[in-house]
């Protein structure tokens, strides 16, 4: 994928490829987009990054309250995003015992409680037992900590999905 495609995408052909870089938030790609032309890819994910920031407290809580229970209820019905998917089997949450599942459910649920979010963590960088080990540690964490952590982990995890999006050029309309 080229820069000048992405900039002379429709704005309906931008949101369908970068639409998920923030899990179900296409209103942030859909305020980047408007910033086109774009003069690297760097721009794309910096322009998120800004809109990130630009948000109240309420506003980066709202982001992730929009990331899935890792290994939660959307994981066993099939109704995760394709990217939470693939990022959670991955790290190895698909192939849980029932012992680490009723474990990480009790911790999801104790975080959630605590913060009133769900724990975000970039799972395409842990494996299970770091995604154990990081919730049970940062359940200790002050509230305004654990929003600061939780929004890093988002822009990890944007910086990944967009990698993925130019690895897989092909992902492009056959329009363009």
């Amino acid at each position: 994928m080229n820069l000048d495609a992405v900039n002379s995408m429709s704005y309906e052909q931008f949101l369908d490829i970068f639409g998920n870089i923030i899990e179900k938030c296409p209103i942030i790609t859909a305020a980047v987009w408007s910033r086109r032309p774009f003069s690297s890819f760097g721009e794309v994910e910096d322009g998120v990054h800004e809109f990130i920031e630009s948000l109240p407290i309420s506003g980066k809580e709202g982001i992730l309250r929009c990331h899935p229970d890792l290994a939660g209820r959307e994981l066993t019905s099939g109704t995760l995003t394709m990217e939470s998917q693939e990022e959670q089997r991955r790290a190895g949450l698909t192939s849980l015992t029932s012992q680490e599942r009723e474990r990480l459910t009790l911790l999801n649920t104790q975080y959630k409680e605590k913060f009133g979010f769900p724990f975000v963590i970039c799972a395409k960088m842990a494996d299970k037992d770091k995604i154990m080990r990081e919730l049970s540690a940062r359940l200790q964490n002050d509230p305004s900590v654990e929003l600061l952590i939780g929004i890093d982990e988002v822009k990890k995890i944007c910086h990944l999905r967009i990698q993925d999006i130019l690895c897989k050029g092909s992902l492009l309309p056959t329009k363009l």
